[in-house]
């Protein structure tokens, strides 16, 4: 069973149809969407300030998400898709985005809607990602825009693909 925690008052709320991982945890102001899947080794640290996570999106495993004290707080839309050992500390993520594995998203980041962060890209703070565009590398940078329809298609599979890996941790 996830580990689900309150803490300083802030019960974490849960939608429906979601899968939490047995070690996953979920701590203090935290609110989750429906259809969410927050997989293994995965963190979302809702102590310090507000996590909000819309509807059908993914937290892949060994993520984690946190915010700074009274200052920054983490949005994410529906339909995102948070890769493998990502790291978001209080940023905006629109519905749509794909934050690929092993990134690290800082503090007043923006990622427009649809856009893809590559693997390994750190979003320093502050940085706007502009809708259905690719940045990838250290800083990131902007690579290319990408095209709204095909993005939001590959973008959307993902997250349902996820929706599906699910169902298979609730069949007995």
């Amino acid at each position: 069973m996830a580990i689900i925690k309150s803490v300083r008052g802030f019960d974490p709320q849960i939608g429906k149809d979601c899968f939490l991982a047995d070690n996953a945890a979920i701590i203090g102001d935290v609110v989750i969407g429906d259809n969410c899947s927050i997989w293994f080794n995965a963190v979302l640290r809702g102590d310090v300030n507000s996590i909000r996570i819309g509807n059908n999106v993914n937290i892949q495993d060994g993520s984690v998400l946190h915010t700074l004290y009274n200052k920054s707080v983490i949005e994410i839309g529906d339909h995102v898709s948070v890769g493998h050992n990502v790291t978001i500390h209080g940023a905006i993520i629109h519905d749509y985005a794909l934050i690929g594995m092993g990134s690290v998203v800082l503090d007043d980041a923006e990622i427009g809607e649809g856009a893809i962060i590559a693997a390994g890209a750190v979003v320093l703070k502050g940085t706007k990602v502009e809708p259905y565009s690719i940045y990838a590398g250290v800083p990131a940078k902007f690579v290319k825009k990408a095209e709204p329809e095909q993005t939001l298609n590959i973008n959307k599979r993902i997250a349902d693909n996820y929706s599906m890996y699910a169902s298979w941790y609730e069949q007995k």
